[in-house]
């Protein structure tokens, strides 16, 4: 019968520490993976709650806009009938003191037209960065839970000396991974993070 040479002790001890380790430092890296996820996500929040704020004054702004455009519009169309129906009847002094003033409400309503169209520019712009902050928001969500996760399941290979959680924890930090690059990147989409968008 041949003979069999079994590892020392302190050899087997001594690989077991390494495995641990190694699953140790992996899971140092899913950490920081993790650390930039979380910052992304706090990011994209503070961005998207400020573009919606920015929005929100640009179309207070708009509306104030609106409303004066609005009370020239009426003040130049209460003139011009004004102005028709008295016709002749009025005094050359006072006829060019209304059709003066019918210029300068017609010059103002057209003011604030177009004031109120470089104010909806900007809140659609605002719109805009709200939206693509709020469509990253998800990605770095769920990098994080996928990440925490990963970690979990490097401790437990460590513990149990096992190499099957090692394996899982490198699937989950490697979607994480993806999850937290396409949070800063929007290179895809994924249909169930949008849904209610």
């Amino acid at each position: 019968m041949p003979e069999v040479e079994l590892p020392e002790v302190e050899e087997a001890s001594e690989g077991r520490d390494r495995f641990g380790k190694r699953v140790a430092l992996v899971t140092a890296v899913y950490a920081v993976i993790l650390a930039i996820a979380s910052l992304g996500g706090n990011n994209a929040m503070k961005e998207m709650l400020l573009a919606q704020q920015e929005a929100s004054n640009q179309w207070a702004f708009y509306q104030a806009k609106a409303s004066r455009e609005h009370q020239y519009r009426i003040q130049r169309l209460v003139l011009e009938a004004d102005l028709l129906e008295r016709g002749d009847t009025l005094k050359p002094e006072s006829r060019q003191k209304l059709e003066a003033a019918l210029q300068r409400f017609t010059e103002e309503e057209k003011r604030y037209g177009e004031e109120k169209k470089d104010i909806e520019k900007e809140a659609r712009k605002q719109e805009a960065e709200r939206d693509r902050n709020q469509a990253k928001d998800p990605y770095f969500d769920y990098a994080e839970v996928l990440l925490q996760i990963a970690i979990v399941m490097g401790a437990i290979s460590i513990l149990s000396k096992a190499r099957l959680p090692l394996y899982l924890s490198l699937i989950l930090a490697v979607i994480g991974a993806a999850m937290t690059l396409n949070g800063y990147t929007l290179l895809f989409r994924l249909p169930f993070l949008h849904a209610g968008h």
